[in-house]
């Protein structure tokens, strides 16, 4: 089949994957709320309708498990998406927030907001927080891969080092900060392990901003595959326009990163993934990178709390909860290790 042929093929099956996803996303957040302790399966539905359900029930369902799934699905979303203009805008398959410094970045502004005092848990002001270190990571990648920056294993070289010396400054930091640093791990961890109504409302809104924002960028977006030198001739600067994507892509990152920490291999996958099933067009790229991101760690929460039934029930059995971000970190790196081994996923990214 030629290259047009396989692109229409991919447009005629996109709504049956957009249903799939959908379909997935469901069951993932399904399976986040039958799983966990201290409400049994069978008195999850009586629960969820209010139905004489035992009301301590009620409370873990409605207080916790809803809050606990949505914040899955929002984050993952903003995950996959901001790994896709990163990929997008660095010209990259490889690139990601946990590889470009992005990541990592937003962790040490969340971590040094909170031990100075300047910001708040739950609360906007840690989104900036996040968004301001996102940028100061990002922008160390881009100092320290000076004029080599346009090679993708290079950029990818200097990430991980980048991506290492942020963590080890955030690691500092919580040692410096006994009292805090049980809490602060699960920035570091990726956790949704205590995740409330209010942890949900704070990343809706900069979710729905940063993806509205990413789905209109998509013409840009298309422009900017094609290179510096196609974006000139059909009369878009690329600089701007690189700094704009870029600008968003750290927006949602910063917003996932916020609240649930660092997932590993979201951002990397689940644009990966999207292309192979959709394509290269962004219309049809940013909502399905959406889901697929969506679908990654809310699964891998539900599996995670899955693994945690295991643990014999006790005093610290709540403390060793397995935090999403290890399902996600392992399973990732499996589906990258799949994807180099076939290449053809790669060559397919954006």
């Amino acid at each position: 089949m030629t290259a047009v042929g396989r692109a229409r093929a991919r447009t005629v099956a996109a709504p049956a994957a957009v249903v799939s996803l959908l379909a997935l996303a469901a069951a993932a957040a399904a399976g986040q709320l039958l799983l966990g302790r201290g409400l049994p399966v069978a008195e999850v539905l009586p629960a969820l309708l209010r139905d004489g359900a035992d009301p301590l029930g009620e409370r873990i369902l409605w207080e916790l498990r809803l809050p606990r799934a949505a914040v899955a699905l929002l984050a993952g979303a903003c995950l996959g998406v901001s790994g896709l203009l990163l990929q997008v805008a660095l010209r990259n398959p490889l690139a990601s927030p946990e590889l470009t410094g992005v990541g990592g970045g937003a962790v040490l502004g969340v971590v040094l907001g909170l031990r100075t005092g300047l910001v708040s848990a739950q609360a906007h002001t840690s989104v900036l927080a996040a968004l301001c270190g996102g940028v100061g990571g990002g922008a160390l990648l881009w100092l320290l891969s000076g004029r080599r920056r346009s090679d993708p294993v290079w950029l990818t070289v200097n990430g991980v080092i980048v991506g290492v010396a942020l963590s080890g400054a955030t690691s500092v930091l919580l040692v410096l900060s006994q009292a805090e640093a049980a809490g602060a791990l699960r920035w570091l961890t990726g956790s949704l392990t205590g995740l409330t109504a209010a942890h949900a409302a704070l990343v809706l809104p900069w979710a729905a901003v940063g993806i509205g924002a990413a789905w209109l960028l998509s013409p840009v977006l298309a422009v900017l595959q094609g290179g510096d030198d196609h974006a000139r001739s059909v009369g878009l600067e690329p600089k701007p326009a690189r700094f704009a994507v870029l600008l968003c892509a750290v927006l949602l990152a910063a917003a996932a990163v916020s609240v649930v920490g660092m997932a590993g291999f979201v951002g990397l996958i689940a644009p990966l993934l999207a292309s192979a099933l959709v394509g290269r067009d962004p219309r049809l790229l940013v909502p399905v990178a959406a889901l697929i991101g969506a679908v990654a760690l809310s699964g891998a929460d539900a599996l995670a709390q899955g693994v945690t039934l295991l643990v014999p029930e006790g005093p610290q059995a709540q403390r060793l909860g397995l935090p999403a971000g290890s399902v996600t970190s392992i399973a990732g790196a499996i589906l990258l290790i799949a994807a180099v081994r076939r290449r053809g996923l790669l060559n397919t990214g954006t």
